[in-house]
């Protein structure tokens, strides 16, 4: 089929069931076969022979053992074994001929096949064993036989699922688990298998780490980093210590796809909210324009995914308007008074201040005064006052100064500042503040 006819028949296969689906595939398998065998048949009808100086074109044995097995060619399969073909020979995709003939639910195959010394534990590239094929299709009769035959129970794929986790057939599945439970196979065994991955990836990680000048982020050969591993698969205590490591969030692999867009892609929510957390980018597109968002199938998951772009967004907006240039104004009051107070406004001011200190004096000199003056005899007093009267008298003494205003001061403005003249704390005062002024004033 050609791909826009398969892009437009996706609408109607999304509503079908998954045995309804597998059907459908093996029919199209089959199809295919047929199709092929008779293009076959046209070409060797129409070949014309070769000169002997004609360059052929060969096959290795493993891929046509693969070739054999996938359109069913038992006697064909059957040469090529005993010629000492390796049983277990895989496909780019780590696909063996036990993994296609067990969906193509050819158990005479597979009899061939384990005859031969056929691995039935074997892994293709995404760990899925034959187990794995059989039970997701639904053939009890091979799961019994590569169960009979040493298969795996708890083995565990790519995606963190045992065969009958994918299992939807319920005759397969009770088969499945009953054969567990005489093993003795409980939840915590279960458990800890399908940490086991993860717990050696984390142990190999922690190594690396320890060793000077290890690196966290080499790249395999399709250019993902152990981050994107442990985010495609949802290993949160690898995520969560390579982050501690200070990996980067954004690295890239081949197709453009950062450790975000592998998280959504799975559908690992906890993964995906932890490198949001530690600055992974949701609006990072792929090679194709695409967002975590645009790949990620499970609605939830996405709807999440929205909600953490519109945080991020919040987050980014209000950092930008934290660092944004603004103009500082200073806390001292006399740079204000300074910089927005007027020179009249000044000056009456300078002069009221020196008004209400002189008040003050003068209120506090009578408070003094006259404790004083109660607390001394009366002959004492008279003898004061004399005193005061001869000194007063005295033709010797200097004549009091007289204080004037500065210039452009009015003296009548200090009538109020009649003070004891001879203290110098007050002369002091004034002349300070006088000073000040001027200071501003020039």
């Amino acid at each position: 089929m050609e791909h826009s006819d398969l892009v437009a028949e996706m609408v109607h296969i999304e509503r079908l069931t998954t045995q309804e689906r597998l059907h459908l595939a093996r029919h199209r398998r089959l199809q295919q076969l047929k199709v092929w065998r008779q293009r076959e048949k046209e070409w060797m009808r129409h070949q014309t022979r070769h000169t002997s100086n004609k360059r052929h074109i060969y096959f290795s044995d493993s891929v046509m053992l693969l070739e054999a097995a996938a359109r069913n060619d038992i006697d064909e399969v059957r040469r090529l074994l005993k010629k000492g073909v390796n049983p277990d020979s895989t496909n780019e995709d780590g696909l063996t001929a036990l993994h296609q003939c067990c969906i193509d639910d050819n158990e005479e195959m597979m009899k061939l096949l384990i005859e031969f010394g056929a691995n039935v534990n074997a892994e293709d590239s995404e760990k899925w064993t034959p187990l794995h094929a059989a039970a997701t299709c639904g053939h009890l009769h091979l799961v019994k036989n590569l169960i009979a035959k040493g298969a795996n129970l708890l083995a565990v794929n790519a995606d963190g699922n045992m065969p009958y986790d994918i299992c939807e057939d319920e005759k397969t599945l009770d088969c499945i688990e009953g054969e567990m439970a005489r093993r003795g196979v409980t939840q915590e065994l279960i458990d800890e298998t399908r940490a086991s991955i993860e717990v050696q990836m984390l142990r190999d990680l922690q190594n690396i780490a320890s060793i000077g000048g290890g690196d966290l982020e080499y790249k395999d050969h399709q250019g993902a980093t152990p981050l994107h591993i442990a985010a495609a698969n949802g290993y949160l205590r690898v995520v969560e210590f390579l982050l501690d490591q200070h990996v980067s969030t954004d690295v890239e692999d081949n197709d453009k796809w950062q450790p975000v867009h592998a998280a959504a892609c799975w559908g690992h929510l906890e993964v995906l909210e932890l490198l949001v957390q530690n600055g992974a980018d949701l609006n990072a597109k792929n090679k194709h324009d695409e967002t975590p968002a645009d790949i990620c199938e499970d609605p939830e998951i996405r709807e999440r995914i929205v909600e953490l772009k519109t945080e991020q967004e919040s987050k980014r907006l209000r950092e930008a308007q934290g660092r944004r240039v603004r103009r500082s104004q200073s806390i001292n009051t006399r740079t204000q008074s300074v910089r927005r107070t007027s020179i009249r406004d000044k000056v009456l001011t300078t002069k009221k201040d020196a008004q209400e200190e002189a008040r003050l004096r003068l209120q506090a000199q009578q408070t003094y005064v006259s404790g004083s003056t109660t607390n001394v005899p009366q002959s004492e007093n008279d003898a004061n006052v004399r005193e005061n009267t001869s000194s007063e008298t005295d033709s010797s003494a200097p004549p009091t100064a007289v204080r004037k205003a500065p210039e452009g001061k009015d003296n009548e403005s200090f009538l109020h500042e009649d003070v004891d003249k001879e203290s110098g704390i007050f002369q002091i005062m004034l002349n300070t503040h006088w000073l000040w002024l001027s200071r501003i004033l020039w």
